[in-house]
């Protein structure tokens, strides 16, 4: 089980780890070695609440497939242990922002006395241009 906060976990059967050739430099070792990790978690099958699954969708964005599950691709370092720690990491990660409940906005009103002087304040915006107005008496 990999824990995410006090709350939620997920179990080692909900993602799914394969190996594959990293691009990019790193001479002969990435014609030879494996060590870019993808990691699928599948969401639809997954133990978190609706609720978190809803938000984990949208946070995960491009990286979720149409089959419902979100692709983590992970090759930044050389070895397939790190690459595989930061793919996990970022899972938790999204997972962990996914757990956070957002906050619901309240309405408010403007108080009245904002509203007075964003009011007087167009009086006088408006007075100063109508004295530019060009007009002279010799017109």
């Amino acid at each position: 089980m990999i824990r995410i906060n006090d709350h939620l976990s997920i179990g080692e059967h909900e993602f799914e780890e394969t190996f594959v050739r990293a691009s990019g430099p790193g001479g002969q070792n990435v014609n030879k070695l494996s060590t870019a990790v993808q990691l699928r978690f599948y969401l639809l099958r997954s133990s978190l609440p609706a609720e978190v699954k809803q938000r984990l969708a949208k946070l995960a964005g491009r990286r979720l497939t149409k089959e419902g599950e979100i692709l983590i691709v992970a090759e930044k370092y050389r070895t397939q242990e790190r690459n595989r720690a930061d793919a996990l990491d970022r899972l938790v990660e999204l997972i962990r922002q996914a757990a956070i409940r957002p906050v619901p906005r309240r309405k408010t009103r403007p108080p009245k006395s904002s509203k007075r002087k964003r009011l007087e304040s167009k009086k006088h915006r408006s007075h100063i241009k109508q004295m530019r107005g060009g007009r002279t008496s010799l017109d």
